[in-house]
């Protein structure tokens, strides 16, 4: 597969260093990691639960030996120091291709959570942090979970977060309770990158710090797994964790004290980026499989692609993808060439456009599939499952149509001087 005609849609050109990097990965995807599927699914059901799951520590190997590593890294952020020194938009066509097999970005060590910890602390970390957990981070020896959302609050609205995180003397003591918290429960996840309060009142976006806490630090317990429609996504996890008086030390604080929201919004941008190809990538693959399946059963007497409802179906997915990749890559040129800050409207829009467009072209090759779409045989169940989910994570449909909404009034606004 060539790289993509970005100059065609008016984007700049891949640099020959990505052009490289982006024909590796689809040589490695088709040599590596599709025939690997059938072995990882084996894996996981015959390995006990929780389990680090051998196939992806071999495909880790031989990716890193291919230069496949650590390619997330905007280039902005990382001036690279670390990582493959792509553009965000560069980058996005990469996630497009890991999105296609669940356990693909990780295989590059590219998966969330470790990506946005990663990216923090590459740009706010101190050397000290950056040594600690950046750099065992970026050799993929351990893994690492985030802290945000909590169960007694609605914490799409993260002002609303009550963990507390209190300096007494050289040390911070933390005390909260955080759920889907993705990633603790790997048995490598070594770092909770912690959200809560350093203080109360006062501007509600100064009160929220970022601290970085080890996972074996006194006071941590995971209380339970939780499940996504069924799937408890192990090794990976998401678990409710509990933070009692748990103590650290003062150079654990990330940036400084009611730093935590201009962090979390650092770390947003590039993620919903990846999010949202990586969506793409999967629903690409459902496409492909919907057409499969059209092309070879037959249904009263004609074959499934012969139905006139099923041919609009495939045209709506074709039509539907190709406008959503778009709105994706146009979102990341305006983030590499504006900053994330004037890039903010389609930074939320994409967040709603791409898991939706993805759920649609999935939820179709599932109506064709029939009783075998929602089946563990083909990866379409799973597919649907996290793009709903995706819908809630990383900020919910309404909070992010709120924002742009919020955008265009402005513009009238200003218009009319009110």
């Amino acid at each position: 597969m060539a790289s993509p005609a970005m100059s065609l849609f008016g984007f700049p050109e891949m640099s020959p260093r990505a052009k490289e990097i982006y024909a590796k990965l689809i040589k490695f995807m088709d040599e590596e990691i599709y025939p690997a599927e059938e072995i990882y699914m084996r894996e996981r059901e015959q390995l006990p639960k929780w389990s680090v799951i051998p196939i992806v520590e071999k495909l880790k190997e031989k990716a890193k030996k291919a230069g496949l590593w650590n390619m997330f890294l905007p280039v902005e952020n990382d001036k690279g120091r670390y990582g493959a020194g792509l553009t965000n938009l560069e980058y996005s066509c990469m996630c497009e291709i890991t999105g296609r097999v669940i356990f693909a970005p990780e295989v590059f060590n590219c998966g969330a959570p470790d990506t946005g910890n990663m990216e923090i602390l590459a740009r706010f970390g101190t050397e000290e942090q950056k040594k600690k957990w950046l750099e065992p981070l970026l050799e993929g020896k351990i893994r690492s979970c985030f802290g945000m959302t909590e169960p007694a609050v609605a914490s799409s609205d993260a002002s609303n977060i009550r963990s507390s995180i209190v300096r007494q003397g050289d040390e911070y003591v933390i005390n909260g309770r955080k759920w889907w918290t993705s990633g603790a429960g790997d048995p490598r996840c070594k770092l909770c990158v912690f959200m809560g309060k350093t203080r109360e009142g006062g501007d509600k976006y100064t009160q929220q710090s970022m601290i970085l806490v080890p996972m074996d630090a006194p006071g941590v317990k995971v209380m339970r797994a939780l499940s996504v429609f069924g799937f408890d996504d192990a090794p990976h996890g998401h678990m409710e964790v509990d933070f009692v008086n748990v103590r650290v030390p003062v150079s654990s604080i990330l940036l400084g004290e009611g730093r935590g929201f201009e962090i979390a919004q650092a770390r947003l941008g590039p993620g919903r980026i990846h999010h949202c190809m990586r969506s793409i990538g999967i629903a690409e693959r459902c496409l492909e499989l919907l057409c499969e399946r059209a092309v070879t059963r037959v249904a009263f007497g004609k074959k499934l692609m012969e139905h006139g409802t099923l041919i609009r179906e495939i045209a709506d997915s074709r039509m539907e993808l190709d406008q959503a990749r778009l709105y994706v890559m146009y979102a990341a040129h305006k983030m590499d060439t504006l900053g994330n800050k004037k890039a903010r409207t389609e930074i939320h829009a994409i967040k709603v456009v791409a898991p939706n467009t993805a759920l649609r072209v999935v939820d179709r090759a599932i109506q064709v599939y029939g009783a075998a779409g929602v089946s563990q045989d083909f990866p379409l169940a799973y597919a649907w499952s996290s793009l709903r989910t995706l819908r809630i994570a990383d900020g919910p449909d309404e909070v992010h149509r709120e924002v742009v909404a919020r955008q265009e009034l402005k513009k009238v606004k200003a218009k009319a001087k009110l």
